[in-house]
């Protein structure tokens, strides 16, 4: 049975154009929300043909591309190259405009960590741990992403069914145990610079085991913070 969440409202929408550095541009319409559990500012962003998409999904069609993309103000906003994280939201601006869906933006740095310790597993990554090994040897979960303001949020603007564009099978599994039926789950690119190569196979492995658990129909371990 899926976890009872409070019902979130609307707070504002107001539409934005959009320009990324490479030159692509669209519009976006940002809603904001009251009401999420966990108290952040995480935003949704309509993009290209949204209302038509929430049309087809109410009319039993196909439901819009949906990407819960998390925080990563040094790949995001200063183009990182130790993570993937900014190519993968250019990606998904360009293809859920072409489709017409929401891009949920989710103040949640550094897998949930914050920006500070994001920065401190750097440099413990540095010293030879992977991503995860970091996290862990910093007191915290190897991820402690929590997508109940993402499931909300959907609620919210009426989005029952998506397809969902990720990687990761942990958000299908977190979304699908909230409410959200996930029709499908969409490949996003690889983005393979040599600053990240170490970064990405890690990202590998962890979905690698992720699937192999959820195929088995058993929870993949994952410690959690103390």
């Amino acid at each position: 049975m899926p976890e009872a969440l409070p019902v979130a409202t609307v707070r504002t929408q107001v539409t934005v154009p959009l320009t990324f550095p490479d030159g692509y541009a669209t519009t976006a319409r940002v809603f904001t929300f009251k009401g999420l559990v966990d108290g952040r500012e995480h935003l949704a962003l309509g993009l290209g043909d949204w209302a038509g998409a929430l049309d087809r999904l109410a009319a039993d069609g196909e439901p819009p591309l949906v990407r819960p993309h998390s925080e990563c103000l040094t790949g995001d906003v200063f183009g990182s190259q130790r993570c993937d994280c900014g190519p993968q939201l250019r990606e998904a601006v360009q293809r859920i405009t072409e489709t017409g869906g929401f891009l949920l933006y989710l103040r949640q740095e550094g897998r949930g960590i914050g920006l500070y310790a994001k920065l401190d597993a750097y440099a413990l990554q540095d010293a030879g741990l992977d991503t995860y090994q970091a996290n862990v040897a910093l007191g915290r979960g190897e991820d402690e992403r929590d997508y109940s303001a993402a499931a909300q949020m959907l609620a919210t603007l009426d989005v029952p069914r998506i397809r969902l564009l990720s990687n990761n099978p942990d958000k299908a599994e977190q979304l699908s145990r909230l409410g959200v039926a996930v029709a499908e789950r969409v490949p996003t690119g690889i983005y393979l610079s040599p600053a990240n190569a170490d970064y990405l196979a890690a990202k590998a492995a962890k979905a690698a085991e992720a699937a192999e658990a959820e195929s088995a129909g058993r929870t993949p371990d994952r410690p959690v913070a103390p």
